[in-house]
């Protein structure tokens, strides 16, 4: 499916709110509220719009600790890998990348305390026999975060 004008219209609206009206969309984009209808299942339809979420806010839900983690490994084969992706994907764990450069995984946990950051790294990190070293870095303050593509 390649996208037109209107798709990407549709998709800049749907990401600032997914809950905005149909008739609402349908007039921003100038098309029938059914054309949009359509035109968003096609979308999910095709995996641009993978789900739809509400994006909560960590400070109300006493996750005031934002902590970026780089974590260099042994072994990277495939086995090893899946290992670590599975290992790296727990509830604290807001996102994990397998990057490159000096570190292999590169981790962004929302924790209430530090006392909740040490038993993950005990658990996530101490006591993995792949992890080779990880470093740490403890955000002050969230200037801003967004998962907007468009």
């Amino acid at each position: 499916m390649s996208l037109d004008k209107y798709d990407h219209a549709l998709l800049a609206l749907l990401q600032v709110n997914c809950q905005t009206p149909l008739r609402e969309l349908a007039e921003a984009v100038h098309l029938s509220t059914a054309s949009v209808q359509r035109r968003i299942q096609k979308l999910k339809d095709s995996g641009y719009i993978q789900s739809t979420v509400a994006i909560l806010d960590p400070d109300k839900l006493k996750k005031v600790i934002t902590i970026f983690v780089e974590v260099q490994v042994e072994k990277t084969d495939i086995n090893a890998l899946r290992q670590l992706k599975l290992d790296f994907s727990g509830p604290e764990v807001q996102q994990c990348y397998y990057v490159t450069g000096d570190a292999d995984f590169m981790l962004v946990l929302l924790v209430p305390h530090m006392q909740r950051f040490q038993e993950l790294c005990d658990q996530m990190f101490h006591n993995n026999a792949n992890v080779k070293w990880f470093r740490t870095i403890v955000a002050l303050d969230r200037v801003k975060t967004t998962l907007d593509v468009l």
